[in-house]
């Protein structure tokens, strides 16, 4: 009997053990579809860490421990929303450019904060930032940034035979299909893959596809025609910081208005002489909490904040470290574990 008891104490504690440090410290994530390839791919298995830019506290106490939306094999809801806290970051700390970051995904509205879907995208602007994407190059402030090692696009190429399955699996080209006319093909690729491609004899062209300026895409934020941007031309925006400052207007607004509405929930009215915010007749908007832009390293294949807008910073869990562990349909990926992520 005494060691059933021991056994039962061994194991509450081993749970409320695993309980602190998934809320507060650490979290296991598998990386589910290719928009960071080639940084993370599918299959990996990265660990988060929750003190990179504080604790956030938690926002829904009353949860089932160790899930998320769902009790395990069932659509049960496994928190309850009757109780929310406000948004708390314990220790603080700021995002930094390039960072990997997982956090929850912002157009859950109809779940709270941290029951929304996990999403990782790196961290391209800043709180602050004017971002401007010109033919895919983005510019931050005036200056052009430099293309990451890993960074993705996708190609056309015509060649004169089929690619092989061989030849795809040593350039690491995991995305892409046969399109149109026999040997035309709509590849996904790093810079370096398309470098040693090129120089194949199969191949009759190549070039990267392009999408035209000013061509407006009604699926990129902020979904108004007054924005002629697509997923190549993006901006200029200005990325909302903490404290700062923007004056409205009817073209402006369209950008902010679901930051003022939603994520920072104030009632906003349009009147013949501008806006009233919870009343109060007004042609500025001051914002309460600092913002981020965020892109996947798969830049043709991601859904990131050129599609869906600001990520709020009480949205934000944690950075990416390491892969612990990596397998796909081959087997385990050896060369992957242990990874440091960057």
């Amino acid at each position: 009997m005494k060691k059933s008891k021991d056994w039962i104490k061994a194991l509450f504690f081993a749970l409320i053990t695993v309980v602190v440090i998934k809320a507060f410290l650490f979290e296991v994530f598998t990386i589910p579809s290719s928009s960071m390839e080639k940084t993370l791919i599918p299959g990996d298995l990265i660990v988060v860490n929750k003190l990179n830019y504080g604790v956030r506290s938690p926002i829904t106490p009353l949860t089932f421990p160790l899930t998320h939306k769902t009790l395990p094999f069932t659509e049960i809801k496994s928190f309850s929303d009757i109780i929310q806290f406000p948004y708390y970051r314990f220790f603080s700390d700021s995002v930094k450019r390039y960072d990997i970051v997982v956090f929850n995904y912002p157009y859950e509205t109809e779940l709270p904060i941290d029951h929304r879907s996990f999403y990782i995208k790196r961290c391209i602007g800043l709180p602050g930032d004017t971002l401007f994407i010109i033919n895919k190059q983005i510019n931050i402030n005036g200056t052009e940034t430099k293309d990451l090692e890993n960074i993705q696009f996708n190609y056309e190429l015509l060649t004169s035979s089929p690619v092989s399955e061989k030849v795809l699996d040593e350039l690491e080209i995991s995305e892409g299909t046969q399109i149109g006319k026999e040997n035309s093909w709509e590849l996904t690729m790093t810079k370096s893959s398309f470098e040693k491609l090129k120089k194949m004899e199969i191949v009759t062209s190549i070039h990267k596809i392009e999408v035209k300026p000013f061509a407006f895409a009604d699926y990129i934020f902020p979904y108004h025609p007054n924005y002629q941007w697509n997923i190549d031309y993006f901006g200029p925006v200005f990325i909302p910081k903490m404290g700062s400052t923007v004056k409205l207007d009817s073209n402006n607004i369209h950008l902010y208005r679901r930051i003022i509405e939603v994520y920072e929930e104030n009632k906003l009215e349009e009147t013949q002489f501008g806006f009233k915010i919870n009343g109060i007749e007004t042609n500025t908007y001051q914002f309460k909490m600092n913002y981020y832009f965020m892109m996947g390293d798969n830049r043709h294949n991601s859904s990131d904040s050129r599609f869906w807008g600001f990520l709020p910073e009480n949205h934000i869990i944690g950075k990416a470290q390491i892969i612990l562990f990596s397998s796909n349909n081959k087997g385990i990926n050896w060369s992957r574990v242990l990874k440091k992520i960057q």
